[in-house]
């Protein structure tokens, strides 16, 4: 009878689609171990010289933009404000403006020591920009001190104000050069990710930004005085 045979067919297509073929689960070392073997046979690249240079980019241009807002203020009140009393501009300025165009020149020597093979050159010529940096930072603590000679602090007046504002965040980034110059100085380049020479040529960019960003600085208290 019909009623009869039926019910062992389902049954039997219904064990089929259990244990048949196409539900089976996938054999070992599919595509998830070949990608895993993939992946930890890869060795890791070391880093782009651009992703260094943006970064160095990146930093300067928002020095300049902190600048130039300090620098438009300084333009607006010195040509608007009725009590604006001029600063007497150190004469160690001129002196400590020569050393630190000196030292981006020492370095620029330096560089092309390394370039040559000379490391041991590059190194003395590097330690001396190292140490003109300082220099300049000592000098800029003497004009300081000669203005507090003369009775002229921060809060004496919107020029002085300006002037300690200018020299004294000038001075912290350029301290920020010199850590720079010490690590390239002291650095172990044979386990670093970075070679030698790009880190000097990456930190010479930011050196000589801020060389001449002193020019522009000195030359605008020195016009606006």
């Amino acid at each position: 009878m019909p009623s009869a045979t039926a019910t062992p067919d389902v049954e039997l297509i219904i064990e089929d689609s259990r244990g048949g073929g196409g539900g089976g689960r996938p054999p070992d070392g599919g595509d998830d171990g070949d990608d895993g073997d993939f992946g930890k046979g890869r060795r890791r690249e070391p880093p782009s010289s651009r992703r260094f240079s943006t970064g160095i980019a990146i930093g300067m241009v928002s020095i300049l933009m902190f600048f130039m807002a300090l620098a438009s203020a300084f333009l607006l009140l010195h040509h608007s404000s009725r009590v604006w009393v001029a600063v007497h501009m150190p004469a160690i300025l001129w002196a400590n403006t020569v050393v630190l165009i000196g030292s981006s020149f020492v370095l620029e020597r330096a560089r092309l020591r390394l370039s040559n093979g000379d490391v041991p050159g590059f190194r003395k010529m590097w330690l001396v920009t190292t140490l003109l940096g300082l220099l300049f930072v000592a000098g800029q603590l003497v004009a300081w001190r000669q203005l507090v000679a003369e009775g002229v602090y921060i809060a004496s007046n919107q020029a002085s104000s300006f002037f300690y504002i200018f020299t004294g965040a000038h001075g912290v980034h350029l301290l920020g050069g010199v850590v720079a110059l010490l690590f390239v100085l002291l650095r172990n380049f044979e386990r670093s990710q970075i070679s030698m020479s790009l880190a000097a040529e990456i930190t010479s960019y930011y050196w000589h930004f801020m060389d001449g960003l002193w020019i522009f600085l000195f030359a605008l208290l020195y016009l606006g005085k």
